[in-house]
Order: structure tokens, then C-alpha cells, then sequence
């Protein structure tokens, strides 16, 4: 049989030269990284991801089926306006549907607010350190922030946040319980703090962790929303529900901010899954059970907390479901340190160490790890 022609082979795409003239926005050459909770190493041992402020517990059954179910439409939009989701939510916080404003967790909602409310070179005030998010989401759209330091007790300085505000200021980051410290603000702190605030900057009450909180103790928020036209409250599913995984978040705001966020969110941000599963923890009997699911958690929390302090460790009170090592320098080699023991934290530079309440294990192992350092430092 002849040799057949050898065909041409078709040419092989040469990658793209880097492009050193694309321009990007110059604010962007300042912004920090956002840093997420380091996973454990794949090294084959095991070991607990407490870095994260997620929640040990599974969706629930219903959750889950409900999520599930909606997958059989995903090759459809979800409903835009999320009607039937904001329906329940507003009937939950006794506000019109035209209120709850939706986006894909609560750190987007954070983004809708800067967007909405803040130019190029307007004042956003915060504490710091909190919400690693803050200052990204900021200068990521023109902002300029102005964290203002925590107390020695870890609290928000809301005296020092008052003197911060000038005619730039448009928004007030409120954050509590306090991520990673802890500390909450009480109601009463915050109407004084109100009363020192321009009625033309916005205050958000940022209570991602609001669950979590001692309910004798919890912030009144709904009260303070009705007496101030200038708070929004933000709030997520992805703690306490359990669906970090999903992205839901959003905003109770008064009309006319409410109308401004939905102008800038992303269209179709809360997808088809998430709505379904959100909705199905609004169920009572659902809700009964994340309720215990967060009783636990608080109850675990105690429990190290007080196990820490036998230790000798002075720590914050923490409110949220997690606590935070004030550990300076000394930061990232105990977050080493406790993962070679079992247990993935995150350091923050050289300010602290936060760990997450999760499974009964992971605290003893955290426990445990702060015995031997203790120990250790001792023995210097």
C-alpha cells in the first residue's frame, strides 16, 4: 500500500504575552489580600479546620432537599426579586418585603452598601481590627477608610468612631459580635453612639453572628432600626443555617437606601438553591433545631472559654462562635504550633489568633494545644 501524504499539522496556539500597558485602577496597587481560613495540609493526618467560622453542623434534612429539589430548575433564572424569600424575611422583622435587599452574603451586601452610599474619596469609619473584608471592600470602590483602634478590652471605641466622623463620612461599620475579638455592643451603647452620628451617614449593624449571642443579652436592633432613619442591618444564612457554601445574605434598610442597594446588586445573586434553602430554615420546626444547633454552640463555647481561663489565659468575652487568642508577635507561631496538635486557626499578622467552635473534639484539641503552649512558655 503507497505511503499516504503526511497531512499539515495544525499550527500550535502561542500563549498570550503578558500586556504590562492593560490599566487598572491605582487604588487597587494598596488593597490587601482577603485571606480565608487555611484548610489542613494534605499530609494524610487529621486534623480540624477551626479557621473559618463555619458551622459543624450539616444542613438539615429539609435544608438540604429543599436546595436539592430547586436543582431541577437551574437551567432557569432564579426569581430576580426573590419575592417569596423577602415575603417571609419581612414578615420575620416586621418590615415590607420592599426592605430586604438580597445578594450573596453578607459581605456583599457590605459591597452593595459602599457602592450605594460612598464616592470617590468618601469616609467610611470602622473598627479595627475587624471584618478583614472592611477596608477591601472600601478602597476596592473609591472609598477611604478610617479604622479606628479597638479598646484594651477589645471593644469598639464608639467615642473615638464619633470623633472620626467629618463631612466625608458616609458610612459607619458597625460590627458585633465583633469579628474576630468577640465583643458585642449593647443597645444602649449604640443609641448613644446614634445620637452623635449626622442623621445623613449610614450606620450598619453588621450581626453575622447575632445567633450566637447570649438571648438575654442580645442587641434590641429592631428597636434601634425603627428609631433611626440612617440604620441598615445586615445579616447572613451562612452561620448559624449552616450555608457558607451557598452565598445568601442581605439587608433590612428603610425605603429609600433599600432602593439604592437594589440599583447595584448583582442581578440574580441569590440563586435558585440558595433561596430554596433559606427559605426551608425559616420553617418553624427547622428553625427549632438550628436554635438548639446554636444553644450548643454557645454551650461548647462556654465551655472552652472557662477551660482557657483554669489555664490562665485572659481572653475576650466572646459573643460569636468563636475565640480570639490577643497573642501579638507571638501570633502566627501559635497558630503553627496548634496545627501540629490537631487544629487549623487563623492568625491575624501580629495582632491575635482566632479559633472556631466546632465538633466537641476540635475544642479539646484547641484546649489541649493551649495547655502545652502555656506549658512551653512557662518553661522559657
Amino acid at each position: 500500500m503507497p505511503d499516504q501524504p503526511s497531512q499539515p499539522q495544525p499550527a500550535q496556539p502561542q500563549p498570550a504575552q503578558p500586556v504590562e500597558s492593560i490599566r487598572v485602577r491605582p487604588a487597587l496597587e494598596s488593597l490587601p489580600a482577603y485571606v480565608a481560613g487555611r484548610p489542613p495540609a494534605d499530609d494524610g493526618r487529621r486534623r480540624f479546620k477551626i479557621s473559618s467560622n463555619e458551622s459543624p453542623f450539616p444542613p438539615l434534612p429539609e435544608v438540604r432537599d429543599a436546595a436539592i429539589a430547586a436543582m431541577s430548575g437551574t437551567n432557569r433564572y432564579p426569581d430576580a426579586a426573590a419575592l417569596q424569600l423577602r415575603e417571609a424575611l419581612g414578615a420575620e422583622h416586621g418590615v415590607d418585603p420592599s426592605q430586604v435587599v438580597l445578594s450573596t452574603g453578607a459581605v456583599a451586601v457590605s459591597g452593595d452598601l459602599v457602592r450605594a452610599v460612598v464616592g470617590d474619596g468618601d469616609e467610611v469609619v470602622f473598627a479595627w481590627r475587624s471584618f478583614e473584608a472592611y477596608p477591601i471592600l472600601v478602597g476596592s470602590h473609591g472609598g477611604t477608610s478610617v479604622p479606628v483602634p479597638l479598646t484594651d478590652a477589645f471593644e469598639h471605641d464608639l467615642a473615638a468612631m464619633a470623633a472620626a466622623i467629618t463631612e466625608r463620612t458616609r458610612l459607619v461599620l458597625l460590627c458585633t459580635p465583633n469579628n474576630p475579638t468577640g465583643v458585642s455592643l449593647t443597645t444602649e451603647a449604640i443609641e448613644e453612639f446614634l445620637g452623635s452620628v449626622p442623621e445623613d451617614v449610614v450606620v450598619a449593624i453588621d450581626e453575622a453572628y447575632r445567633e450566637f449571642h447570649d438571648p438575654r443579652t442580645v442587641l434590641d436592633t429592631a428597636a434601634l432600626f425603627r428609631r433611626h432613619g440612617n440604620v441598615v442591618v445586615l445579616r447572613t444564612f451562612s452561620k448559624m443555617q449552616g450555608l457558607a457554601g451557598l452565598r445568601l445574605g442581605y439587608a433590612i434598610a428603610h425605603p429609600r437606601l433599600a432602593r439604592a442597594l437594589s440599583q447595584v446588586t448583582v442581578p440574580f445573586g441569590a440563586s435558585l438553591p440558595a433561596q430554596a434553602a433559606a427559605l426551608a430554615t425559616l420553617r418553624p420546626a427547622v428553625r427549632e433545631r438550628l436554635d438548639e444547633q446554636a444553644a450548643w454552640i454557645r454551650s461548647e463555647r462556654e465551655r472552652v472559654q472557662s477551660a482557657l481561663a483554669a489555664q490562665g489565659w485572659e481572653l475576650p468575652a466572646s459573643q460569636g462562635n468563636f475565640v480570639y487568642f490577643p497573642l501579638g508577635e507571638d501570633s502566627a507561631a501559635f497558630a503553627a504550633f496548634a496545627e501540629e496538635r490537631g487544629v487549623v486557626l487563623r492568625s491575624y499578622g501580629t495582632d491575635g489568633v482566632r479559633a472556631s467552635i466546632a465538633e466537641a473534639e476540635a475544642s479539646d484539641l484547641l484546649i489541649s494545644a493551649a495547655a502545652a503552649w502555656r506549658e512551653r512558655a512557662d518553661q522559657r
